[in-house]
């Protein structure tokens, strides 16, 4: 049956809150599988490697409607101990930013994000108050059918912050940029940009190829720039195709193929790295530029 556990110890491991995790119950029956009425909430090592997807998802820039329609189709299990992750309480900074975003206030969402960065960290600022809120605003409009415009202009707003900290860089330690791309057909990049932020805070510089990037693209782009590492997302099963890692032209030394985003399938992708989070991403990336 495997280990049992409680709430508060299935958010330790996860690095969420105990509110979260019975919200997920409660919205999308994320909770235990086996929790009889009236005894002590216990999850099961199933029920973690599902609320594993779920947060890695969201993490990704998944909507949570989205996220939790593929934790719940998740069949397998997840190593419980290699799961611990700390968890940050940041509700002060998450709930003045969601009322700025709300309020459509452009400059307080500006400086209180530039100012969270620069103390904390890109992967930080990311992982414990950007996520939030982008959590909490879609699931706002999923709910109620309102606040749209929010959602986009956040997005937008996002995306110059991150912008300006890529650009911040001045010597990157990496004589040939690495390569960002959204494959296919895919629309979300907001994690690519998230990347990039952070690679340049390490020093490395990248070329953000953006959204919709065919593969000729990639072909040209590598060809010309032989990168270290060429990172692909595909949040969309229909983008994630694997002849963007298969068919790219031989070059030498050849790049560190990077996988990222849900739409992946993982017996396809058996020869390249996949990662599940804006961590993983920088530490495949480090390792392929020499860190």
């Amino acid at each position: 049956m495997g280990e049992l556990l409680t709430v508060a110890a299935v958010a330790r491991r996860l690095g969420i809150a105990p509110a979260t995790l019975r919200t997920w119950d409660r919205r999308y029956g994320l909770g235990p599988t086996d929790h009889a009425e009236g005894d002590h909430r216990k999850y099961g090592p199933h029920d973690v490697a599902r609320l594993m997807v779920m947060r890695r998802l969201i993490a990704s820039g998944v909507s949570p409607s989205d996220a939790a329609q593929t934790a719940l189709e998740h069949k397998g299990r997840t190593n419980l101990r290699a799961t611990d992750i700390k968890y940050v309480d940041r509700s002060d900074l998450v709930n003045a930013i969601h009322r700025s975003a709300l309020a459509l206030d452009r400059e307080v969402i500006v400086s209180s994000l530039t100012k969270d960065i620069k103390k904390n960290g890109v992967i930080s600022t990311w992982q414990e108050v950007i996520v939030p809120v982008l959590s909490r605003v879609g699931d706002e409009w999923e709910r109620t059918g309102v606040g749209i415009e929010v959602e986009h202009l956040l997005t937008e707003i996002l995306k110059d912050v991150l912008r300006e900290k890529t650009a911040s860089m001045s010597k990157p330690i990496n004589p040939r940029p690495v390569v960002l791309a959204a494959v296919g057909e895919e629309l979300h990049c907001l994690a690519l940009h998230a990347l990039a932020a952070a690679l340049a805070e390490k020093g490395i510089e990248s070329y953000l190829l953006g959204a919709r990037t065919p593969l000729e693209a990639l072909h040209a782009v590598v060809t010309r720039s032989a990168p270290p590492a060429l990172f692909l997302w595909a949040q969309l099963a229909a983008n994630a195709k694997p002849k963007f890692f298969n068919e790219l032209p031989s070059v030498r030394p050849a790049p560190r193929v990077v996988l990222g985003g849900p739409g992946w399938n993982a017996k396809d992708c058996s020869k390249v790295a996949m990662v599940h989070d804006l961590s993983g991403a920088c530490l495949e990336i480090e390792r392929a530029v020499g860190l």
